[in-house]
Order: structure tokens, then sequence, then C-alpha cells
């Protein structure tokens, strides 16, 4: 077997998975080079070589990938920060080593009001009214303040307010859910406006679908659908996270999905990836430069957000039922010769075990932090690969323990013949952990599902002769 060296930039059970995906390989023997915010366990195990860069500093990552050069061969960039910063660019430029993810110019999910305005200009379907609030153009809060009240006096107060800069979805704020009226809303606002430009924009009814592609700067392969469940609590209640877990159907499509808003959404995105690609081929998307958050609505799809990385917890669905050599489609990707990605027909659901603290869950705990996954491992006995199990902000000790931080601890993925089969897996997974730790119930639950397609069907007949075909 052919000898792989791979440079892995970390954070999170994205990257355990996408390291899992590597080492399963049957066309290589691959050898992974990981940086990482901590000493998580799964990686620092599988590694040849594993550095701790807490702030992921692009100058920090760059120098451990000049240290281990000579048997590189590629690397892929999971976490968001380092590809908005331009780590490609920078490890490219210097080290000539090719990467996958997109460069600092395509890295679109560093401005959603960038997005919005490309949206605007190529694929205005999918675009809710909205209207940036940039800090530089107002000289007091009250004048500000007064340009806020005008656009809501125009569209209503029923909003979403974001950050133009990421924040893991937890900076948004949305009306009748954060905040109940136009006072709760400026306070928000402000708390956003202080240090980044403000996104305002018409909050979107429907159902929410997660949409990721692979691409070799050529042409796209887009992934199975899948849905992220951001609510802390059961039932959809709670404060915004980075994601409690994520189902993935047997088909391509999601419960409540018709192939024509499959259509839709490839449609939408091959918009987009024609404005960017110019003619040719663009190298600069490289990797998944689209994982699109739609919102499908009565008026069709619309995009509520586009990212430039694999998707946390979705691609955690994806790659353990990719039937087509992970090593193989990234040598595809950097050549530009991708192919179709052949995925098993099954289901997977993917739950999220996190710190007693996050998502609002508890406002304080002092107690021990350490985490036993043993339980959870064990469960391959009766499983075998249809249980996975990926730790994300978990951090191995010098006394030979894992502790959960401040972020989702691990994630356990279970596949199965359907979606509650899978469910099962998962659920039995989380609950063989040991330690301070706690998750939602209800990621593809039968009724979570049978509510989604009522209130589907119900948007699509209230939206009868509205929807028009894109062209």
């Amino acid at each position: 077997m052919q000898k792989v060296g791979v440079l892995v930039v970390s954070y999170g059970a994205r990257a355990a998975a996408v390291i899992d995906a590597l080492k399963r390989s049957e066309e290589y023997d691959v050898r992974v080079y990981v940086v990482d915010k901590q000493r998580n366990p799964f990686n620092a195990e599988l590694a040849e070589a594993h550095a701790v860069i807490p702030d992921l500093d692009v100058d920090a990552i760059l120098k451990f990938a000049e240290r281990h050069k000579d048997v590189l061969d590629f690397g892929i960039v999971c976490p968001e920060g380092p590809i908005i910063e331009g780590v490609r660019d920078v490890i490219e430029e210097c080290l000539k080593i090719p990467m996958i993810c997109p460069t600092k110019e395509f890295a679109l999910e560093g401005s959603k009001a960038r997005q919005r305005l490309l949206l605007a200009e190529v694929a205005s379907e999918a675009n809710p009214e909205f209207k940036i609030f940039r800090r530089f153009e107002f000289k007091s809060v009250t004048e500000v303040k007064e340009a806020l009240w005008r656009f809501l006096d125009e569209i209503g107060d029923d909003v979403a307010v974001k950050p133009d800069r990421p924040a893991a979805g937890k900076g948004v704020g949305v009306f009748g859910e954060h905040f109940h009226n136009r006072e709760q809303l400026f306070e928000h606002f402000l708390s956003i406006f202080e240090t980044s430009d403000v996104v305002v924009e018409k909050r979107l009814e429907g159902e929410e679908s997660s949409f990721q592609a692979f691409c070799d700067g050529r042409r796209l392969e887009p992934l199975p659908e899948t849905r992220d469940y951001k609510r802390a609590f059961d039932g959809d209640f709670g404060q915004n996270t980075g994601g409690m877990g994520s189902y993935k159907d047997v088909s391509d499509l999601l419960p409540f999905m018709e192939p024509s808003d499959r259509e839709r959404e490839l449609a939408l995105v091959e918009k987009i990836f024609k404005a960017l690609k110019g003619d040719g081929r663009n190298e600069g998307l490289i990797g998944i430069p689209f994982y699109v958050a739609f919102m499908h609505t009565a008026e069709g799809p619309k995009i509520l957000e586009i990212n430039s990385r694999p998707g946390d917890p979705e691609i955690q669905n994806i790659l353990p039922i990719m039937r087509s050599d992970f090593v193989e489609l990234c040598f595809r990707m950097l050549e530009g010769s991708l192919q179709r990605i052949e995925c098993e027909r099954r289901a997977t659901v993917v739950t999220y075990a996190v710190p007693l603290t996050y998502g609002g869950y508890r406002t304080k705990y002092t107690g021990d932090s350490k985490v036993d996954l043993s339980g959870a491992y064990k469960l391959k006995e009766k499983y075998g690969d249809d249980v996975r199990i990926y730790p994300g902000a978990m951090e191995l000790r010098d006394d030979g323990c894992t502790y959960a931080l401040r972020s989702r601890a691990v994630c356990i993925v279970g596949v199965g013949e359907d979606l509650q089969a899978a469910r099962e897996i998962s659920l039995d997974g989380i609950r063989n952990i040991d330690g301070p730790l706690w998750n939602r119930w209800d990621i593809g639950a039968e009724w979570h599902i049978r509510n989604s397609v009522k209130r589907m069907r119900k948007l699509r007949a209230h939206g009868e002769g509205i929807i028009r075909p894109i062209r």
C-alpha cells in the first residue's frame, strides 16, 4: 500500500470523523499529522505527530507543517477560523503542500453581509429581505437606532439579527424567541454592534436542511441531505448552539423534502458556484466551499447562511457511510477529477453529549469534568461499525484520563437500516457514557419528523401558486 501523509487542522468531533475516514482507506496507508486546539484523545491516539495550538494560529500551524513537510502529501482544514484567516494560502505558498479547503478569498463564512450581497446579485430568489448595518456608517447610538426602526417599519418586527462575523450560530437573535419587543431587539443588536457589523433580515418560516458538496474547482459533488438541531433543548427550545445533533435518512432526501426541493437547492448552489468559479477551473474552491443552511418555505428554498467547511455535526452523518475511498476522493479534488460520491443507503443519527453548563442547561458546575467513554466503546462488540464515537471538546491529560471542556464534548453516530434503528444505537452510546454531560433526546425522533412533514405540507398548500421555477 502507498503511504500517504495528511496534515489535519482539527477542532471538534468533525475532525475525528475526518481522521477516522482517512484511516479507513483500503487503498492507502495513511499517516495523520494533527494540529489541535487541545489534546483530543481520539486524534492523539491515531496521529504520527500531534501538536496543541489552542488558538489555531496560522503561523504556528505553518511551523508544525514545516517540521513534517517531507512526509505530507496534502492537508485538510476542518474548523472555520483558520480557513477564514487564510491558512491554505500561507501553507501552499510557503511549503507547496496542497490543502483541501477554500482559500481566504472564497471563505464566504467570514462575512454574512458578503453572502447576502452575493445572493442579491446571482440568486436573489434565495434571499430574505435584509439590511446591513455597518459600524462606520453611524456616528451615534441614536442614529443607528433610528435607521433600524425605519427598516423595521418597512418589513415588520419579525426579524433575525445576526453578527456579520462567524459566531458558531450563537450570536443570532430571533424575534419572538430571544427578544419580544423592539427595545429588547435593539439591546441584542447593540451587543453585536459593539464589535461587528450587523445583518438584520426577515425571519423565515419553514423546515431547515443542510446541504454539503465536495468540490474540485471544476465541479460540485453534492452529499446526502442532513437535518441539524441547533436549539439546546428537546422540542427546539432554548438558545442556539453549535448543533446538538443531526440525522440523515436512508435516501438522499429528508422525510419532509420532495425531489423538487433538492433540485431547487442544487440549482441555487450551482448559480453561486458559477458566479465564483468563473471560466475554467477555480482551485480556490477546492474542499467543501458550500455547506449551506436552507430554509424550505412556502415560497421555496431560501438560504439562511453559507459556510466554507464541513458541517459539524452534519459531516459525521456522511463520512461513516461513504463507499468512496476518502483518500482517493481527496486526491481527485486536488487533481480536478472529482467523480460521483457513493454512500450506503442507510440512515444515520448523531447525538452530542455536552457539558452541564453548555447551552444554558446549568448556570454553574464546579465538579469534576472527567468523562469515561469506555462503556460507549464497548458497544462496538454489539454494533460493530454501526456505532462511532467521536470525541470533540475533550482533553487527554497527564493522568491518563479524559476531561470534558466547555463546548460539545463527544458525539455518538448510530448507523441503521432506518432512522429509528440508527437513533437507538446513537442513544445507546450516549447512555453508556460515564461523566457530567447532558444531551437532547429527540434527535431524529419519530414525532419530531412527523411534525416537520406536517408543517411542510401545510406550507406547500399555502404556497401553491406562489412558487415559480428557478431559471
